[in-house]
């Protein structure tokens, strides 16, 4: 009895022994630039790949100054619940957001020569923000120091403590200073090194890398990419009113406004009630066009739903608490914004009716009147004499001769008795204008 069991302990060691020389799958994530909601996507997409290709460690190679505290915070909360060991390499720089990320990994290692704290919110102009957001940055640097058996006394320290005396101090450690005070593993020149100090040797490293699509998405972030959007989105809108049926402009209009929302909403700064504004003030609008006459309350109210949700959407906030949005990010988002619609409207002013009369547009939009009445019995309509039927904004339907025809009209908006005059047909509409009074 006893020799088995000697036997069997005997192979449970050498399972073991075998295990642990097995080689490891070791990921690399790159935090070297602003913490934003782009990298803050990075690091998302990297963890889930990690997780889905099993692998046994991942190393964040850093160097980072910080940004956005939102953006890590929710870095901070996806590395605790990571339940991969995660380790980081600091290399130089683990300032600000940097250091509350760093906190959050299994270990810390560091190059010679690296820094690690300093982690006081500061606005864009580099001035200490008040002490509300210190207050939000101070606790969760003590809980992620908690979470992971560090001194939180000294995280809390790194926001600072009393900024507004002149006894304030901020703490920022070398390599050095960090090993010192429980904070770094111990001191490495490359990731490499960084894996013999743990005991890894026979492995194959990975660097994450964001797919082409990926990289795309990230570009439709850039504020000139969205307003050249904006500009697409309400060309097509205004294109479509003016020669219903076309389609071309629509489909435009519909692209764009994905391409618009749907970066913001994978980076985490589009939320559902946002797009939901969006489309309640299109609604709204579509209903001041095709139901209430004239342009009222539900058309202007329409219009502030469709700016605030492209301006919020831009916005890093949590339904309404703009706390960490700094006074620059409304400036650009509203600058983009407001620019947008401006630009837009002043180039559908002056370069639509251009557009309309270019030969490439008429014979897109069919605007090419046909001589056969078999081939289009509309043209024998052409001069008849009607009324409208439905409200032109600028389409609508009219009545002639007892029956009903879908027709738009040049003049934009046309009440509902007045008398009209067939002058062209368009596809399966009729192009009218208002009668001549004497």
């Amino acid at each position: 009895m006893k020799k088995l069991q000697f036997l069997f302990l005997l192979l449970l060691n050498c399972f073991a022994i075998t295990f642990s020389m097995a080689e490891k799958k070791v990921l690399i994530l790159e935090i070297r630039a602003e913490i934003d909601p782009v990298m803050n996507r990075y690091v998302q997409l990297g963890l889930e790949q990690a997780q889905a290709d099993s692998v046994d460690l991942v190393i964040i190679d850093m160097d980072t100054y910080g940004g956005a505290v939102l953006d890590a915070d929710e870095i901070r909360t996806r590395i605790l619940e990571c339940k991969i060991p995660i380790y980081v390499f600091i290399n130089k720089n683990a300032g600000s957001a940097g250091s509350l990320i760093s906190i959050a990994c299994d270990s810390i290692y560091m190059a010679s020569g690296s820094s690690f704290g300093a982690s006081t919110v500061v606005n864009q102009d580099g001035a200490v923000v008040p002490e509300k957001y210190q207050s939000f940055m101070r606790s969760k640097m003590r809980a992620t120091a908690e979470a992971n058996g560090r001194n939180p006394e000294i995280a809390e320290a790194m926001v600072g403590l009393y900024l507004n005396t002149d006894s304030a101090k901020v703490i920022a450690y070398t390599t050095t200073e960090a090993i010192a005070n429980n904070y770094c593993e111990a001191q490495v020149g490359s990731i490499t090194e960084l894996l013999l100090a743990v005991g890894v040797k026979d492995y194959t490293l990975k660097k994450y890398e964001r797919t082409t699509s990926e990289k795309i998405i990230a570009l439709f972030l850039n504020p000139f990419l969205k307003s050249i959007l904006l500009l697409i989105i309400m060309g097509g809108i205004y294109f479509e009113l003016k020669t219903p049926g076309v389609g071309f402009p629509l489909m435009a209009a519909g692209l764009a406004l994905i391409l618009y929302f749907l970066p913001d909403y994978l980076h985490g700064l589009l939320d559902n009630w946002e797009f939901i504004i969006f489309i309640l003030g299109v609604l709204l609008i579509v209903l001041e066009v095709a139901v209430i006459p004239g342009f009222g309350v539900a058309g202007i109210a329409g219009m502030f739903f469709v700016f605030s949700s492209l301006l919020l959407s831009m916005l890093k906030n949590d339904v309404f608490d703009f706390t960490f949005v700094s006074m620059n990010d409304w400036t650009a988002a509203a600058g983009v914004v407001t620019v947008s619609f401006v630009s837009g409207v002043l180039l559908l002013l002056f370069a639509a009716p251009l557009v309309f009369k270019t030969k490439a547009f008429q014979k897109m939009a069919l605007m090419t009147t046909l001589d056969s009445t078999i081939d289009n019995p509309q043209s024998a309509l052409i001069g008849k004499l009607g009324e409208v039927y439905s409200v032109l904004r600028p389409s609508g339907k009219v009545k002639i001769e007892g029956e009903i025809y879908d027709a738009f009209t040049e003049n934009g908006y046309v009440e509902v008795g007045t008398p009209i005059v067939v002058i062209q047909h368009n596809g399966a509409s009729l192009k009218v204008k208002k009668q001549a009074t004497a």
